[in-house]
């Protein structure tokens, strides 16, 4: 949508969680430190990086000083280089953010420089496309699942000598975030990860990553699960790679079908839920008929 409307719907959702969300009895797994914990601005076309930092920086204010929440601006935004990013800014939750909020050097960008203790804060920025993306382990061992994820993400892991040295040892993956959590529902765990660069690091090359370690550790890669939409390039790579891969790197002449077809199959995106292509390519959607509103809420 135009970036002036988009901006509304952001701010009217992060309005609405203010008053359906209290951070003082919410409770889950995935890190965060609001009610709305992030809203990052992506430019798809038509539109600049600077443009969306811009609208960032005008949501964010807004935000701060009609909703009362204090906001952190991230990635593109950041106006400081330690907020760039996200991590950094959810470091310690919820649940140690009023703490940090009395240091001056995490001094909201906009909004209360006080806690708020029933919306938390909000991180608003604007960023690339991020491919959220979750490999399954057929393990419910959750200990497995975090190991894989130090091995893959980008900032690795910390290793020590046993006689009080440490190093940081990096991940196998640049541009890549990853935790490991549970999934009893379904009886496995999974490396959840944020593909924040997809021209370093592709969901394929991720995916690959991860077998190879959850195969030294002889676990069994079932799957894989995209959380929203990503680009139509992320599934013609993908299914360019494993064909190539199936055909010992021999040049095939295959349609865009064969490809869209082969990296959901290679991924194993259907390994949760079903998994329909022109639902989930951003492209696709974008040139699918709007629904109406009364549509979504019903």
């Amino acid at each position: 949508g135009s970036p002036a409307a988009l901006v509304e719907a952001a701010f009217q959702a992060i309005r609405v969680a203010v008053f359906q969300i209290d951070m003082r009895s919410q409770q889950g797994t995935h890190p965060r430190i609001g009610a709305t914990d992030v809203c990052p601005l992506v430019p798809i076309s038509g539109i600049s990086m600077n443009e969306a930092i811009d609208w960032a920086r005008q949501l964010g204010a807004r935000v701060g000083k009609e909703l009362n929440i204090p906001v952190y601006l991230y990635e593109y935004a950041a106006t400081q280089a330690q907020r760039a990013n996200l991590a950094a800014i959810r470091h310690g939750e919820y649940e140690g953010l009023e703490k940090k909020m009395t240091d001056p050097s995490w001094k909201p960008d906009f909004g209360p420089t006080v806690f708020n203790a029933q919306a938390g804060a909000t991180v608003i920025g604007a960023r690339k496309f991020l491919i959220a993306y979750n490999v399954n382990l057929a393990t419910s061992d959750v200990t497995i699942a975090k190991h894989i994820a130090q091995r893959v993400r980008e900032s690795g892991y910390t290793l020590s000598d046993g006689q009080g040295k440490t190093q940081r040892v990096l991940g196998k993956c640049k541009a890549v975030k990853a935790i490991g959590w549970d999934m009893p529902e379904h009886g496995i765990t999974q490396v959840s990860m944020n593909i924040t660069d997809m021209d370093i690091t592709s969901v394929h090359t991720a995916f690959e990553a991860c077998k190879e370690v959850a195969a030294e550790l002889g676990v069994r890669v079932t799957g894989s699960e995209l959380i929203g939409l990503a680009p139509e390039r992320v599934f013609l790579e993908a299914g360019t790679f494993f064909l190539q891969q199936k055909n010992q790197n021999k040049t095939t002449f295959t349609t865009k079908t064969d490809l869209l077809d082969a990296a959901v199959q290679s991924l194993g995106l259907a390994d949760l839920a079903p998994f329909s292509i022109n639902d989930r390519v951003l492209e696709y959607r974008l040139k699918a008929p709007a629904l109406k509103a009364i549509d979504f809420l019903t």
